[in-house]
């Protein structure tokens, strides 16, 4: 997102844009069956929450999508407030997703080859700060372990020009953004920033993964 919905999103290259699904490093093996449970959650940042929650809300197998803030305090978690860069969160998009249909690993593949830029610092497209940074919050070792690997995989294959540098952390909690926020790429598709910004990811996606993409 913006600090100001009439902001102008600029017309900006997709990250992998010819990163092939079959040319890029599939996830670590999941240790334990991923459909044993009926849902998992995961949670994730990188950038804007908009783009990113238009491309996961159409992934086969996520069943709902909260757009939202994690890695501050609750007294912070506002709008106004974490667009200052201050607030110690991020913005970041909640995950609920059927395991027996879509992985965990599925999801982060998603993620570090089209949905954002992890080698950028604190920073995607025209979007500046540490509340844009690239970021997976785990919640199980399972899932520590999986990112933590899918990150050396990814440096030591040399995807990217430069390194990595997706924090992976602890989720301490995740609060729901305000209801504006939610599902606004569908609610506003001329919205500029989503014309010019995220709609170019979603296509990337779409293109990339249509044995993942649902409608």
């Amino acid at each position: 997102m913006t600090t100001n919905f009439l902001r102008v999103g600029l017309a900006l290259p997709v990250l992998a844009l010819g990163l092939l699904a079959a040319n890029f490093p599939d996830p670590p093996m999941e240790s334990v069956n991923p459909a044993a449970a009926k849902t998992a959650t995961a949670v994730l940042a990188g950038g804007c929450f908009w783009g990113m929650e238009g491309v996961y809300e159409h992934v086969k197998g996520v069943t709902r999508t909260v757009v939202g803030y994690a890695g501050g305090k609750k007294s912070a978690a506002h709008y106004e407030m974490v667009s200052s860069g201050n607030t110690g969160h991020a913005e970041s998009i909640e995950i609920t997703y059927d395991p027996a249909k879509v992985t965990y690993g599925q999801l982060l593949k998603i993620y570090f080859s089209v949905a954002h830029d992890p080698t950028t610092l604190n920073y995607q497209h025209n979007d500046h700060g540490p509340q844009y940074r690239s970021s997976i919050f785990y919640g199980n070792d399972e899932q520590k372990k999986i990112a933590e690997e899918y990150i050396r995989t990814l440096d030591t294959a040399h995807v990217y020009k430069h390194p990595v540098v997706t924090k992976v952390v602890a989720l301490d909690a995740f609060y729901a953004a305000e209801e504006e926020h939610q599902h606004f790429m569908a609610r506003n598709p001329t919205h500029p920033y989503i014309v010019n910004v995220d709609v170019p990811i979603f296509e990337a996606f779409r293109k990339t993964f249509p044995e993942l993409y649902r409608k």
